[in-house]
């Protein structure tokens, strides 16, 4: 469980606020949705989805992202991992969607990756607040077609994913996965809901983590105690009925804090 000493080799700006970091290690046996500790040496240790094999994606929104904003190629931090468990992959009779919202497209673009070489049919519903920050549409576009929401309305529907998904007859699809902010998320989970096809979505949540292997229960999820860094981060719509999804998170001192 020691890190592994991780080089940057490029460095690609996603969006004004998101970055993708390739380093010189690959995770051979990842799975799309598991994820890697990032040791950011003298400041934390931060959980970070695998947008690929030798890549982590990073949004700019505390201390240890905006150190790792500072890193040039060349610089290097720490990586644990990959763990957790991912999506569950799909076979080439299955008709996928996909419904990313912000940096949760980075974890999900894997999976398009995987589902397209399997040969399964896939869409992807793709929201951000603008044009500008949509990421990895064209990972998307090269797995299936793909419908755009921005909050702004600069490209495609004006709005969000659920105003998309509203629009789609969601009985077709055999599996559903799901990837974002989470308040997005909760009201993804309640249009499932009441379109019954719930059974059918997997949904990947963030929290806070101290160990990453599910040895301190920091990550525990109400009312299930699940452990979110070993039981997910991927958990299905089902697992997530009567959770604290969409509600509440914890901080690192364990007090609950409003999402």
């Amino acid at each position: 469980m020691l890190p592994l000493n991780a080089t940057i080799v490029r460095i690609i700006e996603e969006s004004p606020s998101v970055r993708t970091f390739f380093f010189d290690l690959q995770f051979e046996t990842m799975e799309p949705g598991q994820f890697v500790m990032a040791w950011v040496r003298g400041v934390d240790e931060v959980p970070m989805g695998l947008s690929k094999k030798n890549s982590i994606t990073v949004q700019k929104v505390g201390e240890a992202t905006a150190k790792i904003f500072e890193f040039k190629e060349g610089d290097s931090f720490g990586l644990r991992g990959p763990f957790g468990r991912g999506f569950s992959l799909p076979s080439k009779s299955e008709k996928i969607l996909i419904v990313a919202g912000g940096v949760g497209a980075a974890p999900l673009a894997p999976y398009a990756d995987a589902a397209r070489n399997a040969g399964s049919k896939v869409h992807t519903v793709l929201g951000a607040r603008s044009a500008g920050d949509l990421i990895f549409e064209d990972r998307f576009e090269e797995a299936g077609e793909v419908y755009v929401s921005t909050d702004d309305g600069s490209k495609g529907t004006k709005g969000f994913v659920t105003d998309v998904l509203s629009s789609l007859n969601l009985l077709v699809y055999d599996r559903i996965a799901v990837c974002g902010p989470e308040v997005m998320m909760a009201s993804v989970f309640r249009l499932l809901e009441d379109r019954k096809v719930l059974e059918k979505a997997e949904f990947s949540l963030h929290r806070y983590f101290k160990c990453g292997i599910g040895v301190c229960g920091a990550c525990c999820i109400d009312r299930s105690g699940l452990r979110v860094c070993k039981d997910g981060p991927v958990f299905s719509g089902v697992q997530l009925l009567d959770s604290e999804l969409g509600k509440y998170a914890r901080d690192a001192s364990g007090r609950r804090v409003k999402i």
